[in-house]
C-alpha cells in the first residue's frame, strides 16, 4: 500500500471518529438540554404561573453548540423552540415564530470565524459581548418572525421584554462555561489540543 492510501484512510478514519464524537456530544447536550428545559417548564407553571417573565436554556446551549460545532448549532436552536411550543401547546404561528428566530443565531456564525480558529475567547468581556449578540439576534429574530405572521408592534417587542432572565441567565452560564476547559472551544480544536499535550 503506498504512503497516498495509508494518508487517505488516517484522513477517513479520523473524519469517522470526529463525526462519532460530534454525533455522541450533540445527543448528550441535547437530552440535557430536553430535561433542564422541561424540568424549567414544569417549575414555571405550577409554582409561579403569573409571571410575565420566563427563563430558558435555548439560548445558552445554542450559544455552546454554535462555538463547538458551528452550524450544528441547529439542532438545539430548532430543538429548542419545537419543544418550549410543545410543552406551552402554543399555536401554530408560535412554532414559526420560536424556531425562525433561534436560526437566526447562526448569523453569528461568519464572525465567530476568528475565535474558532483560535479554539476559545479571549477573555470574559468577549464571552459577554458574543452572549448579548447572540440574545440580540434570536430575539430580533422572533420579533420579525413575529410581524410577519401578523403581529402588532408592542407583542413583538414582548419578544424582547420577557427574556429578561432569560439573557441575565445566559450571559451568566456561558461567562461560567469559558472558565471550564474544552466546554465553550471548537472541539476540532480542542481534540487537537488534547492530542499534543498527550504526546
Amino acid at each position: 500500500m503506498d504512503r497516498l492510501s495509508i494518508s487517505r484512510r488516517i484522513y477517513v478514519e479520523r473524519r469517522r471518529s470526529l463525526n462519532q464524537y460530534r454525533a455522541v456530544d450533540l445527543a448528550l447536550w441535547s437530552l440535557m438540554f430536553l430535561v433542564f428545559e422541561s424540568l424549567i417548564y414544569t417549575a414555571s407553571t405550577r409554582w409561579f404561573p403569573g409571571q410575565p417573565y420566563t427563563v430558558s436554556l435555548v439560548p445558552a446551549i445554542t450559544g455552546i453548540i454554535l462555538i463547538r460545532w458551528g452550524a450544528w448549532a441547529a439542532v438545539p436552536a430548532l430543538g429548542g423552540g419545537l419543544l418550549i411550543c410543545l410543552l406551552s401547546k402554543a399555536a401554530p404561528a408560535q412554532y414559526f415564530i420560536y424556531m425562525a428566530g433561534n436560526l437566526c443565531s447562526l448569523l453569528l456564525l461568519p464572525f465567530l470565524s476568528g475565535v474558532r480558529i483560535k479554539g476559545v475567547f479571549a477573555s470574559g468581556t468577549q464571552v459577554l459581548g458574543y452572549a448579548a449578540a447572540l440574545l440580540a439576534v434570536m430575539q430580533a429574530g422572533r420579533a420579525l418572525a413575529a410581524l410577519a405572521m401578523g403581529a402588532s408592534l408592542p407583542v413583538a417587542l414582548g419578544c424582547f421584554t420577557t427574556e429578561a432572565i432569560t439573557d441575565l441567565f445566559t450571559l451568566v452560564l456561558l461567562w461560567i462555561v469559558q472558565r471550564l476547559d474544552g466546554i465553550l472551544e471548537d472541539q476540532s480544536h480542542y481534540l487537537r489540543r488534547v492530542q499534543q499535550e498527550q504526546a
